[in-house]
Formats: C-alpha cells, sequence, structure tokens
C-alpha cells in the first residue's frame, strides 16, 4: 500500500500502546474488515508531526477481499488525516523496509516575516534575510557517501554493534527548490539509500544555522568531518518534514 498522511496529532509511524499513531490506526483498520490481528509493516518510522504522501507498507492476509476492497473500505473507515492511495498484491519476499533501496525526503519552510496560521502545520517559518546562497553550497557537499554520525540522533542504531555501514549513507540529491507561485516558500529536497534517526532535521537545523550566518559552509563541512552530533545545529521542528517517496 501506498500511504499519505498528516502526521499532526500523531505520535509518528510506530504502533504504541497507549498514544494514536498511524500503524495502530490502519492495523485496527484492517483487522476490523478481515476479523482477524495483523502485523502492518512500514517502509520507515516517521516522527511525531511528520506527514508522509508517499509512505510504503505491506501486511499478509488471508482474506478474501479484492484489492479495490481493502482501498476503498480502509479509506471508509480511517479519518480524513490518513488515506490509502493505492494498493497493489505483492511478491511474498516484498517487505516495504527491507525490500526499499532509498527514500526521498522534501523540508518545506518560509522565508518570511509572518506565516499565515493556514500553512503552520506544513511549513516553518524562518527569517526572510536567510542566505539562501550559502545554504546550496552547504547541500552540494552532501552528495555522495559520507559517514553522518553529526547528523545523528541519539538512539538511531546500536552503537555496540560491529560492521554493517554504521552511519555511512549516501544521498544522490540534495537541492534547495524556490516553489512555483509562492513567493518566500521553500523545500530541501534529500533523496538517498538511507536515513538515520533525525537526519534530514538534524543537516536541515543545521542549514538554517548557515542561512542565518551563524556558521559558514566551511564550518557546515567540518561538521560533517567531526562525526559529532554536539556539533551540528538544533533539530529542525518536525511539521515541515514529509516523506516524498519510497524507492524499491
Amino acid at each position: 500500500m501506498i500511504i499519505a498522511f498528516d502526521g499532526t496529532g500523531y505520535f509518528g509511524w510506530q504502533r504504541q500502546k497507549s498514544e494514536l499513531t498511524i500503524q495502530g490506526i490502519i492495523e485496527d483498520a484492517i483487522a476490523k474488515m478481515t476479523c482477524a490481528p495483523v502485523t502492518l509493516h512500514g517502509a520507515g518510522r516517521t516522527d511525531t508531526g511528520v506527514h508522509a504522501e508517499g509512505m510504503v507498507a505491506n501486511f499478509t492476509t488471508d482474506s478474501s477481499i479484492s484489492i479495490t476492497g481493502f482501498q476503498h473500505g480502509l479509506n471508509s473507515i480511517l479519518p480524513d488525516s490518513v488515506r490509502i492511495m493505492s494498493v497493489v498484491e505483492a511478491d511474498r519476499n516484498f517487505h516495504a523496509r527491507f525490500s526499499a533501496k532509498g527514500k526521498e525526503y522534501e523540508y518545506h519552510f518560509a522565508a518570511m516575516e509572518i506565516l499565515s496560521p493556514l500553512e503552520r502545520l506544513y511549513v516553518v517559518r524562518v527569517a526572510p534575510a536567510i542566505d539562501l546562497k550559502a545554504m546550496r553550497e552547504c547541500l552540494a557537499l552532501l552528495a555522495g557517501e559520507h559517514d553522518f554520525s553529526s547528523f545523528e540522533a541519539t538512539g538511531s542504531r546500536d552503537l555496540s554493534v560491529t560492521g554493517g555501514r554504521g552511519a555511512i549513507r549516501t544521498i544522490s540529491h540534495a537541492e534547495l527548490v524556490e516553489l512555483t507561485g509562492k513567493p518566500g516558500r521553500f523545500k530541501v529536497v534529500l533523496a538517498g539509500d538511507g536515513f538515520l534517526r533525525h537526519m534530514v532535521r538534524n543537516i536541515v537545523g543545521t542549514l538554517f544555522e548557515v542561512g542565518k550566518g551563524r556558521i559558514s559552509p566551511t564550518d557546515f563541512q567540518e561538521i560533517m568531518t567531526a562525526k559529532n552530533r554536539a556539533r551540528a545545529g538544533a533539530t529542525a521542528p518536525a511539521n515541515g518534514l514529509l516523506l516524498k517517496k519510497v524507492f524499491y
């Protein structure tokens, strides 16, 4: 399934015992339709308040409900903030997370004095004097394979595990785009083979520090190579982040 959701009011994707989550409400809806418990496997976790346009998830069922029936039925049960955009039958070996080859995220912000309250849940406001050129210089540094420890949140992975790729990820696309017909509105686009916990938000938070002139592109490069989260900027607010697409 490809799922779109407005993350406002949800405690992220992953099921929790006592909090409202995207995975939890979809699992409950599927169980209601099939009269059987189900485990929904998502392409990854999203944090509280983060949105998605292209989350992918899969589940296994013995139900005879058709693909169309699942899509229409789930959308009739789920709240308006969550929609099943498409459903297909996948190979039994498919796994939304482990079969994924990469993801694309967008971070939306507005460089203006006053942000409309109608945008506040999806766009983060920054000062209009922000240095976009310097931010673009930093984004160019992200392309390719790097150790992103400096942008990794605590608890992102088990640091006691040896081997594997650690905090090394490959960024295939990094761009700052001005939205057509929306003066002062921008998005940072990041695509890669994987992202650490809070990685996109920590990168954007550090880019904001560059845009405000508090650190330079040279400082940004030194932060990247330092492999030290304490050197980077604050984590950008969750509401500006959108999971755009998962690649397979």
